[in-house]
């Protein structure tokens, strides 16, 4: 009888949290857009702490990674892992500055058209302006606390990388909260951000490997 009761409690629970998410209808699609791409275009530089949770089916836990992100208009982007180990990986210029506890590497992401639209991807990701109906088939949620975007990119090669980009943004000012990314087999990458500072001066010293 307990195990029934703890059943009906959990579905419940599991109910009601479907529940709060529905479709948006189109008239509020385009007004959602419209905030993203201002805030987007008003958006010079980014500052924020990350939780990194990266899903891989054959384990049991995922293995969380925890740091800070730095973004600056145009392309530049930082991600620091400074738990539970240091490693930094920059986007700058296409090129991949990457700093494994102080060996140093850099790749030229300019030889490769791929590798240059998933550099594209991961900064419109930061930004939360991933809305080209070209590239993705998407479909808009809205809840209590936030919106949420499914990306589908139509592009093979892309797909071949990533099957689709989850976005929440925070329902009152479009800052991007978290981002996830499901591969083709499934397994996810998923980055929360908290304390997020934008436009805050930022020094291009930041984006040195």
């Amino acid at each position: 009888m307990r195990n029934v009761l703890f059943l009906i409690v959990l579905f419940s629970h599991v109910s009601l949290l479907i529940a709060q998410e529905s479709n948006m209808d189109n008239a509020e699609i385009v007004r959602f857009k419209s905030m993203i791409n201002e805030t987007s275009k008003a958006t010079t530089t980014i500052q924020s702490n990350f939780t990194q949770y990266k899903h891989l089916d054959f384990l049991s836990n995922d293995i969380i990674t925890e740091g800070k992100m730095a973004f600056k208009a145009p392309n530049m982007v930082k991600w620091e892992y400074l738990k539970p180990f240091e490693y930094s990986v920059i986007f700058k210029d296409d090129k991949l500055l990457i700093n494994d506890s102080g060996t140093k590497s850099n790749v030229d992401l300019g030889n490769s058209a791929l590798f240059k639209k998933l550099n594209e991807l991961i900064i419109n990701s930061v930004k939360g302006n991933l809305f080209q109906d070209s590239d993705f088939s998407m479909d808009y949620y809205k809840s209590p606390n936030y919106y949420k975007v499914i990306f589908i990119p139509k592009d093979e090669k892309i797909k071949g990388y990533i099957a689709s980009f989850i976005l929440l943004f925070d329902k009152k000012n479009a800052d991007v909260l978290e981002v996830k990314m499901i591969e083709p087999s499934k397994d996810f990458t998923r980055i929360v951000f908290t304390d997020r500072l934008i436009n805050k001066p930022l020094d291009n010293e930041v984006f040195t490997n």
